[in-house]
């Protein structure tokens, strides 16, 4: 069982360049890939891409890089004057028309787009495998700690499906002793109604009757079924989405469990099964 949840950070140092990268991913119910590279190196964007789609199913993920030149030149910087003139014009008619008194600073005119140019470029041909090892060591990181995760995340669900399975149990104890709880009930009807006089027969019958509508010795039945393919199931690596489906079924069985039940021992235990699989599903949301 894997978590959604992960973090990796990777230091980068090759060539003419220096950085960083960094993976982390927050829960999402399907999958959404989000990369953050600097300009120049764009063309790299796509085989990121396919190397994190191809590895994860679901999750919202963020691969970031960041790059910088360890030696610049002269021609690596270009700066557009004539941009820079015509927006500083600009910004000071706009602070005039606002009553703005503040002059404009350079750091301001600068973070403009346009108006700084850094001629780099990346070859993908080149970097790329430079950064793949990288990136595969990043992702091992990144794994590990989505899987110490979801460790701890499936033992949690673990004690809560045994936590639900006590309390399957007690009503089955229950369920056994409820054709006798019927039968006693409809006898004592028959006798405030009838006093003494009354047909056995029609009693039998009339308690056929109630158990048909009162039993749940079917929905127990299911119910075990569903907690032994959620407990097969949640072996598998990738099984938060059929696990969540799972769930939606046990809370149908259970439901139906607490509307037919007439015993107070009963409905306590369905409302301790409801908070048991709530629980169950609050943590499937972060399961991969």
């Amino acid at each position: 069982m894997k978590s959604m949840t992960g973090f990796a950070h990777s230091p980068i140092l090759a060539k003419d360049f220096q950085g960083t990268l960094t993976l982390k991913s927050y829960n999402n119910r399907f999958l959404d890939i989000s990369i953050f590279l600097p300009p120049y190196a764009y063309r790299i964007e796509p085989l990121i891409r396919d190397y994190l789609g191809s590895r994860i199913l679901r999750g919202k993920i963020e691969c970031t890089l960041k790059l910088k030149k360890i030696e610049l030149s002269l021609e690596d910087i270009e700066l557009q004057f004539q941009a820079a003139t015509l927006l500083s014009e600009q910004l000071r008619k706009l602070a005039k028309a606002c009553n703005i008194e503040k002059d404009l600073s350079l750091d301001l005119i600068t973070k403009f787009p346009g108006i700084v140019d850094m001629n780099i470029e990346i070859d993908e041909n080149n970097f790329w495998p430079i950064l793949m090892p990288i990136l595969e060591e990043t992702w091992q990181e990144f794994e590990e700690s989505r899987i110490r995760e979801g460790t701890a995340t499936e033992e949690n669900i673990r004690g809560q499906l045994k936590r639900l399975k006590s309390k399957l149990n007690e009503i089955e104890l229950q369920a056994d002793s409820l054709e006798r709880i019927v039968h006693e009930q409809i006898v004592t009807r028959f006798k405030e109604l009838l006093s003494e006089n009354y047909d056995e027969s029609r009693v039998l019958q009339e308690v056929a009757v109630q158990l048909v509508r009162l039993t749940i010795n079917e929905e127990i039945g299911r119910l075990r079924a569903h907690i032994d393919a959620f407990e097969s199931m949640a072996r598998q690596p990738v099984c938060g989405k059929k696990l969540d489906f799972l769930c939606q079924e046990m809370n149908r069985e259970i439901n139906t469990i607490g509307s037919k039940s007439m015993l107070v021992p009963v409905s306590h235990a369905v409302v301790e099964m409801k908070d048991a699989l709530e629980n169950i599903r609050e943590q499937l949301r972060n399961v991969e």
